[in-house]
C-alpha cells in the first residue's frame, strides 16, 4: 500500500469525523426543541437575521426550492419573527427583515451553534493551539478566490 492511498484514506476517516461533528443531529434536534421550529426554518431566520434578503436570494442561501422558502417564511412571518416588505428597487419583489423577536430567537440559534461540544472543550490548551493550526491550514484553500 502507498503512502499517497494510505494518506487518503486518513484525510477521508478524518473528514468523516469532522463531518460528524458539524453536522450533528443531535445539536440540531435539541436547537429545534429549545426553539420550536425545525432546524431548516431556524437556518432560515439566522440568513435573514443577517440582513434583509428577497425570497429569490433566501431561497440560494439557505439551500432550499423558492416555493419551501415562501413556506417557510410564512412560518416565521405566522410565529412574529419576520415581516415582508416591499423591495427598494423592485416594486415587484417583496424582501423578508427579520423582527427584534426574530433577531432575538436567531441570536439564540447563534449562541446554541457556537458551543462547542464537550469533547473541543476537553482538550487541553497545546491541543487546541495545534487543532486550529491544522484546521486553518486545512481551510486555507476555501478561503482563496475563486475564478
Amino acid at each position: 500500500m502507498s503512502d499517497e492511498h494510505v494518506d487518503f484514506e486518513t484525510a477521508q476517516r478524518l473528514w468523516i469525523t469532522l463531518s460528524s461533528i458539524v453536522l450533528d443531529n443531535e445539536r440540531r434536534q435539541a436547537l429545534a426543541e429549545e426553539l420550536g421550529m425545525s432546524f431548516a426554518r431556524v437556518r432560515a431566520l439566522r440568513r435573514i437575521a443577517r440582513g434583509p434578503l428577497s425570497m429569490g436570494e433566501l431561497a440560494v442561501v439557505a439551500g432550499i426550492d423558492p416555493p419551501y422558502a415562501t413556506v417557510v417564511v410564512d412560518d416565521l412571518q405566522a410565529r412574529g419573527l419576520v415581516v415582508r416588505r416591499d423591495h427598494p428597487e423592485d416594486r415587484r419583489a417583496k424582501i423578508v427583515v427579520a423582527t427584534e423577536q426574530g433577531l432575538d430567537v436567531a441570536a439564540r440559534a447563534e449562541q446554541i451553534l457556537d458551543t462547542p461540544p464537550a469533547g473541543l472543550v476537553a482538550l487541553s490548551g497545546d491541543e487546541l493551539v495545534e487543532l486550529e493550526r491544522i484546521l486553518v491550514k486545512v481551510k486555507a484553500p476555501l478561503d482563496e478566490p475563486r475564478s
